[in-house]
């Protein structure tokens, strides 16, 4: 049978549609600060297999690796740059280009709280503006980062012990009389192990993936600050986005923000682990605990607002309990 010229002209309407769509499907380059090995990475990857597998036709995500393809510390030029589209990192890997990105950790309301308050948009604000960046999602938080030590204390005072920092809690270790160094975390263990370092500051996760336990005997409570792991994306890579597309990008951000108090039972888990591992806890009592925190917080604000005034204080005012 004999086939009309509309229904001709109907196949060809339909296949130029289906190239429309394919054409608009867009790919965004990823790469993480974090090792691949590492719980952040793990944990992105698998959001990333779930938006991919969602977002056929408009948009998907490439996992490109880890810091053997962006050394940690070059994350953020890399994402301002458009060498990459996405980052995923803490604020302190990406100082050197954002000072105000080491503030993020001082936060002490959840994500949800910062998007109805201002302070997200206020974080976008100076990102766009002085960063080209677009912060996209914070999506560890619930927690906080301990001192890790070799050698007992009974008290707060770091005299006389060197510590591995990273620019997260330099201040605050410093004001506990540490002697600081700044090694990278590929070179922890064999500074532990070769006693150029008597311990370090880190999150409660993550020891094990890097090995560090077997050279760790303690772990100092109370817990400080609040841990921050974010996607960053390029200001220009987002305008580029389709109305579609960003719809898209945002409703997968907030399902992905929405698996924070995932966390709370990976610290608990975690800290059994660290237990039975041999690890022994150094806890204060109450009141030198607070006084232990309020130090914290004292000199990660001081830090702040002498690097950043306005920003500090505005972020201070809508973040700080």
């Amino acid at each position: 049978m004999r086939k009309s010229l509309s229904y001709w002209f109907l196949l060809v309407i339909l296949g130029c549609h289906v190239d429309l769509i394919q054409a608009q499907e867009t790919t965004l380059r990823l790469v993480s600060a974090f090792p691949e090995n590492t719980v952040y990475t793990n944990y992105i990857q698998n959001w990333i297999t779930k938006f991919n597998a969602q977002g056929k036709g408009v948009l998907q995500i490439n996992f490109i690796g880890g810091p053997k393809s962006v050394p940690t510390f070059e994350i953020g030029n890399a994402v301002k740059t458009g060498v990459i589209d996405l980052g995923v990192a803490t604020g302190a890997y990406y100082t050197n280009v954002m000072p105000e990105a080491g503030f993020l950790k001082l936060a002490q309301v959840p994500i949800v709280e910062q998007r109805k308050n201002g302070a997200y948009d206020l974080i976008n604000k100076v990102w766009n503006e002085k960063g080209n960046m677009q912060y996209l999602s914070r999506f560890v938080e619930n927690q906080k980062f301990h001192l890790f030590i070799n050698k007992k204390i009974d008290k707060p005072d770091l005299t006389g012990l060197k510590i591995r920092i990273t620019p997260i809690y330099r201040e605050f270790f410093i004001a506990l009389g540490a002697s600081v160094i700044n090694i990278p975390p590929g070179e922890v263990y064999t500074a532990l192990e070769r006693g150029v370092i008597d311990g370090y500051g880190f999150p409660i996760v993550g020891i094990f993936d890097l090995n560090w336990d077997d050279k760790t005997k303690y772990r100092v409570d109370p817990g400080f600050y609040d841990v921050e792991v974010s996607i960053i994306m390029n200001l220009t890579a987002f305008k580029k986005l389709t109305e579609v597309q960003r719809n898209y990008l945002q409703s997968q951000i907030l399902a992905l923000e929405a698996q924070n108090s995932y966390w709370v039972k990976y610290n608990q888990e975690e800290t059994i682990r660290q237990e039975k591992a041999g690890i022994q806890t150094i806890k204060f009592d109450a009141i030198t605990s607070a006084k232990y925190l309020d130090k914290a917080y004292e000199e990660g604000w001081a830090s702040a607002i002498k690097q950043s005034p306005e920003f500090a204080a505005r972020f201070k005012s809508l973040v700080a309990k």
